[in-house]
């Protein structure tokens, strides 16, 4: 799907806000409410946003430390069925990928310290279909969730 500037103007500005009424959304940026409207409509229906919701930063609730995990499966259980089990028994896993490589998953944990790190990774190794994991502590954070700039790149210079 395309995107133009009003609608990297108008992503920046709910990602920025969250909670900004389309309304006043429409009066930052110099245009109808109509307009804001539509264009937030086309880029919901076009996946361009998913769910206008606030950032959830653990830390705040005394989640600080990430970790990484990579998870190896068992050959004859399905990603899936791992996936599901995995994110049903370790509420603190924030992300979990399929990749390519020497692993078959990557999970990134969030944990209040090292002892309760122990305990996640733990859990994390006694899922059904688990072989083997991996982990690694992330000492700093330089970029989460990072997309502004890739919004603002593509309503300049197209999708190519």
């Amino acid at each position: 799907m395309q995107i133009d500037r009003l609608d990297a103007a108008l992503i920046r500005l709910l990602t920025e806000e969250p909670q900004l009424p389309i309304l006043e959304c429409a009066r930052r940026l110099g245009i109808a409410r109509g307009t804001a409207t539509s264009r937030l409509a086309r880029l919901h229906e076009g996946g361009v946003i998913d769910a206008i919701v606030p950032r959830i930063e653990p830390a705040g609730f005394g989640y600080g430390l990430v970790a990484f995990c990579l998870v190896e499966i068992d050959q004859k259980v399905g990603h899936d069925e791992v996936a599901a089990a995995l994110a049903d028994a370790v509420p603190e896993i924030v992300d979990m990928h399929t990749v390519t490589g020497a692993s078959d998953m990557q999970l990134r944990l969030v944990a209040r310290d090292a002892v309760q790190l122990q305990e996640v990774l733990d859990r994390v190794a006694v899922v059904p279909g688990v072989a083997r994991t991996a982990s690694s502590i992330a000492m700093r954070t330089h970029l989460s969730g990072r997309v502004l700039p890739l919004v603002a790149h593509v309503a300049e210079n197209g999708n190519g």
